[in-house]
């Protein structure tokens, strides 16, 4: 049996810190899910269609990746598409409280499904998109925290 797994955030933008999740969530799991959660009261640096766009062309040659936009509970797409499994990164950031209560109640709303932390590895934990928008905003050089091809996208959007 398959096991697959979703990874689900607003990815704005995606980082190196969500590369290492991906990577190291693909060494146990077969399948992983990016889901790109839609808010209709957050305000997005990326529209959500560029944010599909760039994550599938970064995972265009694995096909154990599915990029994929949900607006719901995470419960409802996990159960829509047999997912068994949400993972979730933690950074040393005040990051468990949240997520803990987050995963609490996801296996409140559906018993069958698990949460599966990833701690952030040591060299990528100060990452963040929040930070990331804030250096670009700024002017700063983002291409160390984010893939190329997120860099150039925003380089392009700056011009």
């Amino acid at each position: 049996m398959k096991k697959t797994a979703l990874y689900a955030g607003s990815f704005d933008p995606f980082t190196n810190g969500h590369l290492d999740i991906v990577k190291r969530a693909l060494s146990i799991f077969d399948e992983l899910r990016i889901v790109i959660a839609v808010s209709p009261t957050k305000k997005s640096f990326l529209d959500k269609e560029k944010k599909l766009e760039l994550i599938n062309e970064i995972y265009k040659n694995d096909d154990r990746i599915i990029v994929d936009m949900w607006d719901g509970l995470l419960v409802d797409y996990a159960q829509k598409h047999h997912v068994n499994a949400i993972v979730r990164g933690l950074r040393p950031t005040g990051d468990f409280e949240f997520e803990f209560q987050m995963a609490s109640m996801n296996r409140k709303l559906n018993t069958e499904l698990e949460t599966v932390f990833f701690a952030t590895g040591e060299n990528l934990y100060y990452i963040s998109s929040s930070l990331v928008k804030e250096v670009f905003n700024h002017g700063g050089d983002i291409s160390k925290f984010v893939p190329e091809i997120i860099n150039n996208e925003l380089l392009k959007r700056r011009k």
